[in-house]
């Protein structure tokens, strides 16, 4: 296990494995705003890490960064060994926020996923049998298959999650970048994309996700990065989320419970407020009082 101690140069993924991306002393911001200080990092090729972190923290300045869409200060970023400058973009598939998509564009889903191939060969913007074959087999693979044809804005979160995903896959990328894929999908959808992220890792895709869903990864990464302008720990979820660490990250009062191997983590305030909801001055118990509570 890397040392999770903050401030050091660390690897998600252990020895042996060969290095995709490396931070090297990374300072990035927009408008002379620094977001990210200090950054030293090492993701290696077949890994799979989330990065979690409170919003503005710079999650998805992270992401960018990878694919050289931010301004650095100092500090290098390198992509299989090459220097990744702004404005140049390495072979990497983005998945954006489903929330910064326009709904409103009439597009299919052949249409969506086809941008992706184009990116790759802009020179090239007609369909061919080749690329119909490509895309329907890929959208099988999602498990999505046999819906094409249909408008974008008619399909499911999950769905669409799916045809995002697989625009950014057209393109055989080095790895695969997404910003909050379980933002706004329900509990069930949210572990059918962890466990479809989780089987691609197993086909040997590289993968780096944010997310705001702490406890999802818990359970379903063996790596994360708690980011707050900096990186604050990093390393197997078992061992950082710790109630200071979070606290750290968060700048908030959280709570880690850890039964039968399961890590979970919440707001420790209501917890509290429970407690003393509970007890009065004569040192009894009253739970109706959370109910009386709950009334007003």
């Amino acid at each position: 296990m890397t040392s999770p101690a903050a401030g050091s140069s660390r690897s998600t993924s252990g020895t042996g494995r060969t290095e995709l991306i490396r931070f090297e002393n990374v300072s990035c911001g927009y408008g002379g705003r620094p977001v990210l200080e200090g950054i030293d990092l090492t993701i290696s090729k077949g890994a799979i890490v989330g990065v979690v972190g409170p919003s503005g923290a710079g999650k998805t300045t992270l992401l960018r960064a990878m694919v050289g869409a931010v301004p650095r200060t100092t500090g290098s970023v390198t992509v299989t060994g090459q220097r990744v400058t702004f404005g140049r973009t390495p072979n990497v598939g983005w998945v954006p926020q489903l929330e910064t998509v326009d709904w409103d564009f009439p597009a299919t889903v052949n249409e969506v996923v086809l941008m992706g191939r184009w990116r790759r060969s802009p020179w090239r913007p007609w369909i061919t049998s080749d690329d119909r074959r490509v895309v329907a087999a890929l959208l099988e693979r999602l498990a999505i298959g046999g819906i094409g044809d249909r408008q974008i804005r008619e399909l499911s979160g999950g769905q669409q999650q799916r045809v995002f995903l697989a625009r950014a896959m057209i393109g055989d990328p080095l790895l695969l970048l997404l910003d909050e894929p379980t933002s706004g999908v329900d509990i069930k959808t949210r572990d059918d994309i962890l466990h479809l992220l989780a089987s691609l890792n197993e086909d040997g895709m590289t993968i780096v996700l944010t997310t705001h869903e702490i406890n999802s990864v818990a359970a379903h990464l063996p790596w994360v990065v708690c980011v707050n302008g900096r990186i604050v720990a990093e390393g197997d979820p078992d061992e950082i989320f710790t109630a200071a660490i979070l606290n750290e990250t968060y700048a908030a009062d959280l709570r880690v419970v850890r039964e039968g191997g399961t890590v979970l983590v919440a707001d420790a305030a209501p917890h509290r407020l429970r407690a003393a909801l509970r007890h009065t001055h004569d040192g009894y118990e009253h739970a109706h009082h959370d109910h009386d509570e709950d009334r007003r």
